[in-house]
């Protein structure tokens, strides 16, 4: 049986109480004081989910060099294999809510082949500080983490990065990521589409959602549609790959094709019966990123 997105997260938060309670809370807000609403409901829509608390310890990656870089108001923790290898260097980034290790698989199997691997957690993800985030600021550590790695002599050659990461990825490539491999992994189209979503999970009227978007755009400086597909994909000139899986039930299959069609070049790889995360560790997928990359 399809399950649609709004199906899924409104299965997910209904099945925590916690979260039941801050639906019923925004609710009130909104007739009883409208600007709290929007306050909470700002403050919600940038708190990642699953809590990073629970993957603050990474076990997979104690024996990987760990270091932590300021960003902003928050941090980003990079790790690195022991013994890293002398190769290029593929970053590998996990999505909303995930963790570094995540990517583990892909990183092994392109150590394997010769790149050095660096995963990270994100901010307000994992180890790295902050409680909450969002894309613009996923976009802007991209950028930070590639310029910084080459400042330190470090010759990145590739991103691939998860679901909201990915549409990160593509924004920053579109302005000008100086790197030759793009890998978009499950990516969502449409952070606007993702505010009706919300909303619609937290009962939120539409005018609150309109007053989220607004708040979120103005401290950011930045529009949600300058993110989607049709305003990045005409700028990206990386070759890049498209991975996503037809029973996906977090972004849409859909999200992927409108990738495919607004980057020049850009090749989908449709899988089937791997969902949103288990294409991550999918030997055919690690194989088809690996002959990417090497491409």
């Amino acid at each position: 049986m399809n399950t649609s997105p709004l199906q899924t997260a409104s299965a997910y938060y209904d099945a925590n109480p916690a979260t039941r309670w801050l639906r019923w809370g925004l609710g009130l807000s909104e007739r009883l004081w409208p600007a709290l609403a929007v306050r909470g409901a700002v403050r919600l829509f940038g708190t990642p989910l699953p809590p990073k608390w629970m993957h603050g310890r990474q076990p997979a990656l104690s024996a990987w060099q760990q270091a932590s870089w300021a960003f902003e108001d928050a941090s980003i923790t990079l790790y690195q294999p022991p013994p890293a290898p002398h190769g290029p260097v593929a970053l590998l980034l996990h999505g909303w809510g995930g963790h570094a290790a995540q990517m583990l698989p892909l990183a092994q199997a392109l150590a394997s082949r010769g790149w050095r691997p660096v995963l990270v957690d994100l901010p307000a993800h994992g180890r790295s500080l902050g409680s909450t985030s969002n894309l613009p600021q996923f976009a802007r550590a991209i950028e930070y983490l590639v310029a910084r790695l080459q400042m330190q002599g470090h010759a990145v050659r590739a991103v691939a990065a998860h679901s909201l990461a990915a549409n990160a990825l593509a924004h920053a490539a579109a302005r000008g990521l100086p790197v030759q491999r793009l890998v978009l992994l499950a990516p969502p189209a449409s952070p606007l589409a993702y505010t009706r979503l919300f909303a619609s999970v937290f009962g939120l009227s539409e005018a609150t959602r309109v007053q989220l978007q607004h708040h979120v755009e103005a401290r950011e400086g930045i529009l949600m549609r300058q993110f989607e597909p049709a305003a990045v994909g005409p700028r990206v000139t990386q070759p890049t790959l498209i991975v996503h899986d037809r029973e996906d039930r977090i972004n849409r299959f859909a999200d992927a094709e409108a990738y495919r069609d607004a980057i020049a070049g850009a090749r989908l790889l449709e899988t089937s019966g791997l969902g949103h995360t288990r294409l991550l560790r999918d030997e055919q997928v690690l194989h088809a990123v690996a002959e990417h990359l090497r491409a």
